[in-house]
């Protein structure tokens, strides 16, 4: 009887074997990766390098935010200050301190503080610090009371579905931009009425669109 397959068919099984635990291992890395704390779990703090405390730099010494993340209103990313912005201060202040001693080390030698990143957004996603703040959001609306943080943490999802709840009415959620970096701000009344007028008269327009924000 002639053979109907021809014998590399032989291989079919092999090669589907081979796909499906692919697959599978695939599956396993994007669960790990983009289901870790970084991404989902409100509470997520890690341990940082050095014990920085935004309670005492800015509720207690009242720095402004825009002091050490000084790129937060002309980029997309707000930038983790360079140990040069730390040293500015701490050249003087506490010059011993053990706690700081991974900055004067990293101030000596060059090189970056190793900062463990807390709100992480997914690799598909894009996110301009400078679009929100420039149109009345403000720090705590996504970082939370962080002048009240010993340890940074994550305070809100940062889920696509919690963007869009601000995308969709920013009404609720606008203060004027020399408010951005007040921690406790409380919306006076009428502020509905003036940010919609607001949103009106600036064209402020937040895209729902897929494309807006992911790649």
């Amino acid at each position: 009887m002639p053979q109907i397959f021809p014998r590399k068919s032989n291989t079919l099984p092999h090669l589907s074997l081979g796909g499906m635990l692919g697959s599978g291992v695939i599956m396993v890395f994007l669960v790990w990766y983009y289901f870790s704390p970084e991404y989902t779990d409100v509470g997520y703090a890690p341990e940082q390098p050095v014990p920085y405390s935004h309670r005492v730099h800015v509720d207690q010494l009242g720095l402004d935010c825009r002091y050490c993340h000084n790129f937060v209103e002309v980029a997309d990313v707000s930038n983790v200050p360079a140990t040069e912005t730390c040293m500015n201060c701490h050249e003087i202040v506490l010059p011993q301190s053990t706690d700081l001693a991974p900055v004067r080390a990293s101030w000596a030698e060059n090189s970056s503080i190793p900062w463990v990143k807390v709100h992480q957004l997914p690799d598909y996603a894009k996110f301009s610090h400078a679009v929100h703040v420039n149109n009345g959001v403000g720090c705590e609306t996504c970082h939370g009371r962080i002048n009240q943080m010993e340890v940074v943490q994550l305070v809100e999802p940062l889920s696509m579905g919690w963007c869009l709840e601000c995308h969709r009415e920013p009404e609720n959620y606008l203060r004027p931009n020399e408010e951005i970096t007040t921690m406790g701000y409380i919306h006076s009344e009428g502020f509905l009425e003036n940010n919609l007028n607001r949103i009106k008269q600036e064209g402020i327009r937040p895209p729902t669109n897929c494309s807006a924000c992911h790649y």
